[in-house]
């Protein structure tokens, strides 16, 4: 993977009916990435995407393709002039057109071989004159995957492709449509509310929250190195302890970390994968268990510490104590110390 840009976004603004929906929106997506745009329901990640299709303009703020401005306040490219390719929510396949139909559309007349390509990419070449009502929701999306790439566009955009599936048909296509994108040595921004799904297939993760990007990095630093509090608590389970600091330590409930804030109270961050039990009080502090959850590969339980404060610990299945239990809680890692 290159780090040559192909998507800059610099300080987009856009408001609706003096609404301010996207503040001061900055990242930039590598060449040949995929770049996740992640957030909860209703903080602009489906607007940020139409703001760079072209389907609309920001109130303030540039995008750029490749260095040419495509979206300002004074320029607007349109859609069609983009090379953008796009997979709507939905998959949006025209009902009266067949497989290879639908896949052609948007290409020069004569397209055969490039149809070809892509019913093979998909694997779907048995199905090129089946109409989309005879499709499964999955191959509807494999459809509108190829019918986005079929004219190479410099970027593929996917807005929460994934959510109309069921849980197990949603894990499959995620890996098929991942394994297409990076086979084609695609560039590709998908709008998620899914963690997991972020996560795991993404390159760039940008994470939208209240209408502005709390944190752009890779899956492993936004998670390993939240910038804060809230971007910590959205990104997977997160213990959050206040802390007193005190000549350069950060001490909270389950024990202290070096600390350089100049505050004089902070946030304590302790995964949950992160804490262990010890066997007696010198090695750990005490707490009693208050809930205990099973997953089969592993389990957490809910641990009510003497401040008050509760902890969650995912632990071997063999360490899972009993509900009402004494535990004495201590962590493996030096806690990531958040001002907010």
């Amino acid at each position: 993977m290159t780090n040559q840009s192909i998507l800059s976004v610099e300080s987009v603004c856009k408001e609706f009916r003096r609404q301010q929906v996207l503040t001061d929106i900055s990242f930039e997506v590598p060449e040949r990435a995929i770049t996740a745009i992640l957030g909860p329901s209703g903080e602009g990640k489906t607007t940020l995407l139409r703001l760079i299709a072209g389907f609309d303009r920001p109130t303030s703020g540039t995008l750029a393709l490749r260095g040419k401005v495509v979206s300002s306040i004074d320029v607007h490219l349109p859609p069609e002039q983009r090379g953008v390719g796009i997979v709507p929510q939905d998959g949006a396949l025209f009902p009266h057109l067949t497989v290879e139909e639908n896949i052609a559309f948007g290409l020069p007349r004569n397209q055969y071989a490039r149809v070809d390509e892509m019913l093979t990419l998909i694997g779907m070449t048995s199905q090129r004159n089946s109409r989309p009502a005879q499709l499964s929701g999955g191959q509807q999306q494999r459809v509108s995957l190829a019918r986005a790439l079929a004219p190479s566009p410099e970027l593929i955009l996917l807005d929460e492709p994934f959510s109309a599936l069921d849980a197990n048909m949603r894990a499959s296509m995620r890996d098929e449509v991942t394994a297409i994108i990076r086979k084609t040595e695609s560039t590709a921004i998908i709008v998620t509310h899914d963690q997991e799904e972020a996560m795991s297939i993404s390159d760039r993760v940008v994470v939208l929250l209240s209408g502005t990007v709390a944190q752009f990095g890779s899956p492993q630093e936004i998670y390993e190195n939240p910038r804060s509090s809230h971007v910590a608590r959205f990104i997977g389970d997160a213990n959050l302890l206040s802390a007193i600091v005190d000549k350069g330590r950060a001490f909270h409930a389950i024990g202290s970390s070096p600390c350089s804030s100049s505050a004089q109270r902070v946030i304590a961050l302790v995964r949950p994968e992160h804490i262990r039990l010890a066997h007696d009080p010198q090695h750990g502090h005490a707490g009693v268990v208050e809930s205990r959850s099973y997953f089969g590969h592993d389990g957490t339980l809910e641990i009510r510490l003497a401040t008050g404060e509760i902890v969650t610990a995912r632990l071997p299945i063999s360490e899972l104590a009993d509900i009402g239990s004494t535990v004495f809680v201590a962590s493996i890692e030096t806690a990531i110390i958040l001002e907010n």
